[in-house]
């Protein structure tokens, strides 16, 4: 059984830095795409970033949205089998409850499928952050 599993999630100034962590069990995380998604109550589960697995190109490829993109940066562990999303210049707009979703997609596709909450079958419980002076 496939289970992900978050954590870095906290408060922080805007402007701040934040690392979140993926955590893989039962599963090697490498082989798989692993997004991240946020989500604020009242809207849909947004897709920011992912990664794809590391038999895609170049050693997988990244994936972000423009809200984020330049200061988000996912990368992958493989020996920790964990994901991470480093986040520099947080802004009180990033401020939702973060999730990991890991599933096995296909290679070479469009911003919109790895960011399509329907792609993903195994999700973690979500971490909170929190950006405010």
């Amino acid at each position: 059984q496939l289970h992900v599993e978050e954590s870095g999630g906290g408060s922080v100034q805007p402007g701040g830095s934040l690392r979140l962590s993926c955590v893989g069990s039962g599963f090697a995380i490498q082989f798989y795409t692993v997004a991240w998604f946020r989500e604020v109550p009242g809207k849909q589960r947004e897709g920011i970033s992912a990664i794809t697995s590391s038999e895609d190109r170049d050693g997988g490829r990244t994936y972000y949205t423009d809200t984020v993109k330049g200061r988000f940066t996912i990368s992958r562990d493989n020996a920790k089998n964990t994901v991470y999303l480093q986040m520099n210049d947080l802004k009180p707009e990033d401020t939702a409850v973060y999730y990991c979703a890991t599933d096995a997609l296909l290679h070479g596709q469009s911003n919109s499928y790895y960011f399509a909450p329907s792609e993903y079958d195994y999700w973690g419980q979500g971490t909170q952050v929190t950006v405010s002076s």
